[in-house]
């Protein structure tokens, strides 16, 4: 136990917390920063938003077992993808880089739900743009990072269960 916690819920506190300041930080560039977020970026905070979900699920059922932070990989994995997608995107040359999109109101408002799906798993011209960057890295390297760590978090909830307390 630490405090009134188990090991697990304690790195589900962890999870929860990560993806708080993660989301924070999305809101932060978004409204402060007033840099738009493109689909696939919108992808990535969704796969974000889903591990918070896991995380609160797992606390609310005080729940011990390896199924929560199994989804939490599954759902990181998953969002690491879209990140990846994006810095490949990023990479490409200038003529290669596909066509901009329209702005996703527009697409919500004119277009069938599965043109806005493809166009925001896949991705447009807009998310090849590098508009911000802190360290050397770029707002889907950060994200990258930020799913990679949701994973080491995840992987320690799974050793500790089960562990002594």
């Amino acid at each position: 136990m630490i405090g009134p916690f188990t090991r697990a819920q304690f790195w589900n506190l962890g999870i929860v917390g990560g993806v708080g300041i993660l989301m924070a930080t999305g809101i932060f560039i978004e409204h402060v920063q007033a840099l738009a977020p493109c689909p696939l970026c919108l992808m990535q905070r969704i796969w974000f938003m889903i591990i918070g979900v896991i995380g609160c699920a797992a606390l609310a059922h005080g729940s011990d077992r390896a199924a929560y932070p199994v989804l939490s990989i599954v759902a990181a994995l998953i969002g690491g993808g879209f990140s990846v997608r994006q810095l490949w995107l990023q990479s490409l040359p200038a003529d290669q880089v596909p066509s901009c999109g329209p702005d996703l109101e527009y697409m919500l408002e004119v277009f069938p739900l599965s043109e806005i799906l493809i166009a925001m798993t896949s991705g447009t011209g807009d998310c090849a743009k590098v508009v911000w960057t802190m360290l050397g890295l770029n707002i889907p390297g950060w994200a990258l990072v930020g799913f990679a760590g949701l994973i080491v978090v995840s992987v320690l909830q799974i050793r500790s269960v089960g562990a002594t307390e």
